[in-house]
């Protein structure tokens, strides 16, 4: 009688790579954040449909969209001009450009590039935001914020081709590598974020001052570099603009075109004046904006009170600074306000700590709203989102 051969010792399974490994973890938020999103558009849809509106043009072609589209095809313009509302030298050159060079190496067309570029980076953006708030917190607190940016009064904006979503995953990763004391990584991605938005300046603030305060325990050639990196971008667009008009302030001429000045916040007392104290009759988008700037406001005195890391208070003091001391366009607010995440850690770390019944509650109700309320911008509301 013959003993059985045992079988071959097989070799032990290597382990993920870190980003693997990483990206399994963020799963849940991902998973979570398509199902907002999808019901989200759902509702766009129905509600279209029972209009006879075409949903893609909504996503692709619309307003911002038609911008950046045009710079994609023909570049920038070379003059100042008179015409208020006119020039394109308004818009950051990241997002066209990165449309552009994606449509030329792929059969998508330029509007089709950019929605896959926006939804792209909505769920880079999504996973960054994870990586914070579990970062900070816990993994729950990660999802639960993600849930929350993609429940954000105008999140249909996330899945247009708009810059938000690119502008939001540029901050976020950048962010988190501040907070990981990763400097070159952090100069870097601000410096695409400054090449983004406006706003990116806010980036860039958080990055060079965060890299400065460390500078006072300890020497690193890496947090100098970055102190100085940072601003670049958002500076070079801004010099190239001037450069290209022949004069020191072209770019801020172009903004007063239109019209967007800043002005301490008097345009902005000034509508809420208007809207909740003198029109018998306001709008209802303005009145979400409205009330999505006050609770922004909130939230952040609600962060420093919750002593939320320096470089996070940084970046969204910047962006309230910016947005609310405007004396712009007031309709667009709740959007430039949309990559301001940290805002919402406070309502992420209290619903972790909620009955499960609250949480839902809380969630199914702000989901239903966001997506109502994202519907109504796009079908109703008769300006840009």
């Amino acid at each position: 009688m013959t003993t059985p051969t045992p079988p071959p010792p097989t070799a032990p399974t290597p382990p993920p790579s870190p980003r693997t490994a990483a990206l399994r973890h963020a799963a849940p938020a991902l998973a979570a954040y398509l199902a907002v999103r999808l019901i989200s558009l759902a509702v766009l849809a129905t509600w279209a449909h029972r209009r006879h509106h075409g949903v893609r043009p909504i996503l692709a072609l619309e307003w911002d969209a038609k911008w950046y589209w045009g710079i994609a095809t023909h570049g920038y313009t070379h003059t100042l001009g008179t015409a208020y509302d006119a020039n394109n030298l308004a818009f950051f050159p990241l997002y066209p450009y990165v449309v552009k060079t994606l449509s030329a190496i792929t059969p998508l067309s330029l509007s089709s590039t950019g929605l896959a570029v926006a939804l792209t980076s909505s769920l880079l953006a999504a996973w960054g935001i994870f990586a914070i708030g579990d970062h900070l917190h816990d993994r729950r607190t990660g999802i639960l914020l993600t849930v929350l940016w993609a429940a954000w009064p105008v999140a249909l904006v996330q899945w247009m081709a708009y810059t938000e979503s690119l502008f939001t995953a540029l901050a976020a990763w950048s962010l988190y590598a501040v907070l990981t004391q990763r400097w070159l990584p952090a100069a870097g991605l601000a410096i695409l974020a400054g090449l983004t938005r406006p706003t990116g300046i806010a980036v860039a603030a958080a990055v060079s001052l965060a890299a400065l305060l460390s500078l006072r325990h300890h020497r690193s050639h890496k947090a100098a570099l970055a102190v100085i990196t940072a601003p670049l971008g958002w500076c070079a667009y801004v010099t190239w603009v001037g450069l290209r008009l022949h004069r020191w302030d072209g770019y801020f001429a172009v903004q007063r075109l239109w019209h967007n000045e800043w002005n301490g916040g008097q345009e902005t007392l000034r509508r809420f004046r208007e809207l909740l104290g003198q029109d018998s009759r306001p709008e209802l988008f303005l009145i979400g904006v409205t009330l999505t700037l006050i609770a922004a406001t909130a939230l952040y005195a609600l962060s420093i009170w919750d002593r939320q890391p320096t470089p996070l208070l940084i970046f969204t003091g910047a962006m309230l600074a910016i947005v609310l001391g405007s004396g712009g366009v007031y309709f667009p607010r709740a959007r430039f306000l949309l990559p301001a995440f940290p805002l919402l850690l406070p309502i992420a770390t209290h619903l972790t700590k909620a009955s499960r019944r609250f949480r839902w509650l809380a969630l199914g109700t702000a989901v239903t709203a966001s997506a109502y309320f994202s519907a109504y911008m796009a079908l109703v509301w008769p300006s840009a989102p």
